[in-house]
């Protein structure tokens, strides 16, 4: 694991929404660093302020002003984190709601207006990157500074997934792997070897939703992986207490995520509540897929009231 340059000691924090933000917030304080936080308005928990030394809102138009604010308080180094509801650049009149500076417009008006710049989500973010190192401000990996948070390679839950379901994994790793290439989204969820919604500009939470109405028999895998060439700096894979209730209100049976490449928010409550709800969490790793080894070291052959699902009930502590 990379570590972060031995001169840094104040942190800028871009903040979006979620939990990872503060999660990040609170060991950048326990490490020691001063926190100098934008908020992006509408997105960010607002209490970020009482936990980071500076803190200021800032809308998504106002990237000039962001690179000032840092610049003035002697920030060098910043991290993103957080989501940011892409949905909302359809909005009606998006743009000019935003009242971009010209700073913003200067980086980001060919996405919205050349032919050549598309508004993937690699795309964007890198040009936010761009536009604070433009101005002296490097942008790191949240992960420098919260590794931590990088859930390991092991089975997290009681529940083991059936050799059934560590094949619909398998199956739905390399379809959400390759739908990261394309820069779609993370996840995908499964059944039978068949896929029954792939996550696009909705998220992650809403594809598992949308499975769950498609899928009447409930009990499919929902699979989520970084990108092929995974940029730790944004757009990071994340799961924790919220994408897990989804899972349990949609009928999901096994959720599948890439070990070492994806945040693992609030562990310890998301473990409970799975357990509790009869769902198995595995984290993998890529040499895992079509692994004899892997199926055998992760999925239960044996005893099938640890295989039956959110559907039955049974096993439910």
């Amino acid at each position: 694991m990379q570590q972060p340059p031995p001169d840094v000691k104040r942190v800028g924090l871009i903040a979006g929404w979620g939990r990872y933000p503060v999660l990040l917030a609170q060991a950048l304080k326990r490490a020691g660093y001063e926190i100098v936080c934008l908020g992006v308005r509408d997105h960010a928990d607002p209490i970020l302020e009482e936990i980071c030394d500076e803190f200021a809102w800032n809308g998504m138009g106002k990237f000039g002003w962001a690179t000032k604010y840092f610049r003035k308080r002697d920030v060098r180094y910043a991290t993103l984190a957080g989501k940011i509801h892409k949905i909302r650049l359809f909005a009606p009149a998006f743009i000019w709601k935003q009242a971009p500076d010209f700073y913003t417009i200067r980086f980001f008006a060919a996405h919205f207006l050349s032919r050549r710049v598309d508004c993937k989500d690699d795309s964007l973010l890198g040009t936010v990157c761009r536009a604070f190192e433009k101005r002296g401000v490097k942008i790191l990996p949240g992960t420098f500074f919260a590794p931590e948070l990088l859930v390991e390679r092991k089975l997290l839950t009681k529940r083991a997934p059936t050799s059934a379901q560590m094949q619909d994994v398998f199956f739905g790793w390399k379809l959400a792997r390759e739908m990261g290439r394309l820069d779609v989204g993370q996840s995908v969820s499964v059944k039978n070897r068949a896929a029954l919604a792939v996550e696009a500009i909705e998220g992650t939470d809403e594809a598992i939703r949308r499975a769950g109405l498609l899928c009447k028999s409930k009990n499919f895998v929902v699979v989520k992986v970084s990108k092929p060439n995974q940029d730790m700096r944004f757009d990071v894979p994340t799961f924790g207490l919220g994408t897990v209730k989804t899972m349990a209100e949609a009928g999901a049976a096994v959720l599948a995520v890439e070990a070492k490449k994806t945040l693992f928010i609030d562990a310890e409550e998301t473990i409970a509540y799975a357990d509790a709800h009869n769902i198995a969490i595995v984290a993998l790793i890529e040499e895992d897929i079509d692994n004899p080894a892997a199926e055998s070291e992760f999925a239960i052959f044996g005893d099938k009231r640890f295989a039956v699902g959110v559907a039955s009930g049974t096993n439910a502590e």
